[in-house]
């Protein structure tokens, strides 16, 4: 299957945004996938999974190298999300296409207004108990599962305020962890969905290469001008995809 070349770029800036700032991958990908590719959500799901599970993979072991992972938390916040992930995969084949859309659209709305209404998330000093943070990551890998979003938008900000890393290191905790909960929210919905792997190799392909370009300037860069504009094309987005949606069950 050959996409739209719009989606072949739209899915380069998607890699750069991931590279840069540890999130943006799936929760813009989903999108791209179902309405510039034309693919219907049920397939689109797994898909957004499988490109931002290996793309992921590829951006942590990048900041892994400079020493801004968290192992440690990797671990405690990756049991916690692979539960959840894989139990949000029951739920997405149980509910109608445009239902799924209009709880990515509020996912959207949700997240997008956080982040412009609030400032960066203030880091703690007291370490996150295993508990806690397994119930954390829990609620994000559920959405992973049933939407197919990779949760870095929640998992960064949970990061910092809820474990005490500092920014860089959040952000390349949540690419290993959205690897994660990728990766197993992918094996869940393959139960129930065949997934065409051509078709998902050559979104990867344009996927990775621009996250090698964020991770070059992730360094370099002033996040928060990026952090607002993404934000409000999140809100752009879930308006869109809401009013659509509403529109066609009416």
């Amino acid at each position: 299957m050959i996409f739209p070349l719009a989606a072949y770029l739209l899915t380069l800036l998607i890699g750069l945004s991931l590279g840069v700032l540890g999130a943006g991958g799936a929760i813009l990908l989903l999108p791209v996938l179902v309405y510039v590719a034309g693919i219907a959500p049920p397939q689109a799901v797994p898909m957004s999974m499988a490109v931002m599970s290996v793309t992921s993979l590829v951006g942590a072991l990048g900041y892994l190298r400079r020493g801004d992972v968290s192992l440690r938390l990797a671990v405690v916040f990756g049991l916690g999300g692979m539960a959840g992930a894989f139990t949000g995969t029951h739920f997405t084949h149980l509910v109608p296409a445009r239902i799924l859309m209009l709880i990515f659209a509020g996912v959207l709305l949700v997240v997008g207004t956080l982040m412009l209404t609030r400032r960066n998330a203030l880091t703690c000093s007291q370490p996150c108990l295993p508990p806690r943070c397994f119930t954390i990551a829990f609620s994000i890998g559920l959405l992973t599962g049933l939407l197919g979003v990779g949760g870095g938008f929640l998992l960064v900000p949970a990061l910092m305020r809820f474990a005490g890393l500092q920014a860089r290191a959040a952000a390349g905790t949540s690419l290993a962890l959205i690897s994660l909960n990728s990766f197993v929210g992918l094996a869940g919905q393959l139960r129930f969905i065949s997934l065409d792997w051509t078709a998902a190799a050559s979104i990867l392909v344009f996927a990775v290469a621009g996250l090698e370009g964020g991770l070059v300037l992730a360094p370099r860069m002033q996040v928060d001008h990026l952090k607002r504009a993404l934000a409000v094309l999140l809100v752009a987005i879930g308006l869109g995809i809401g009013v659509a949606n509403l529109a066609a069950m009416a």
